[in-house]
């Protein structure tokens, strides 16, 4: 993929980028990082940094697109970046009914995991919190489909294969966290 090789070319900054414009699953340019660390092209800790910026950001542009273009906006013209109204309307459902610790579970629930950014940024949740609860989430993710890549190494376009036994897990995992987050908030406030 000719695109790749620009990523590679352009090592941990590849990976940010990748991960900035979304052109690509976050799952195949991070795979693809695991590859590259395999191949000794980039170091793992770099690649984690890059991965954690790159994905950060992202979600920051989908949240300003809430917080500054509402709904409205997102319905016009999300399908240019790959959200449509039902991952809006899903997202929002979720965010509404879990509060803002929904911002670090949904990351690892497809589908709601990229959208969730939007009705945050509606809800004008403060953005010190909003980007502390993706950075949290971030991270693991990153870590895991780097080392997916590692593993599979040559066979770095198979992470999305390689991953879906660990993905069902992984996210009942974080809902029953967001769950104990959501509950623990409850029980503060009484």
């Amino acid at each position: 993929m000719a695109v790749l090789d620009w990523l590679s070319d352009l090592g941990y900054m590849g990976i940010a980028i990748g991960l900035m414009l979304e052109v690509i699953p976050s799952e195949i340019v991070l795979g693809y990082g695991g590859y590259m660390i395999s191949q000794e092209l980039i170091g793992f800790t770099g690649a984690v940094i890059a991965g954690t910026i790159g994905g950060t950001i992202a979600q920051l542009f989908l949240y300003w697109l809430g917080f500054y273009g509402g709904r409205a906006v997102l319905e016009k013209y999300g399908k240019y970046i790959l959200i449509n109204k039902h991952h809006i309307d899903l997202s929002e459902k979720w965010f509404n009914k879990f509060g803002p610790g929904v911002i670090f579970s949904a990351r690892f629930v497809p589908v709601v995991r990229h959208a969730i950014s939007i009705p945050a940024g509606i809800a004008r949740m403060p953005l010190i919190k909003f980007t502390l609860y993706t950075i949290a989430a971030i991270i693991p993710w990153t870590i895991f489909f780097l080392y997916l890549g590692i593993v599979l190494g040559e066979n770095w376009a198979g992470v999305k294969d390689a991953a879906k036994p660990f993905i069902v897990p992984i996210s009942i995992i974080a809902l029953g966290a967001g769950t104990v987050y959501l509950l623990a908030a409850r029980k503060t406030k009484q």
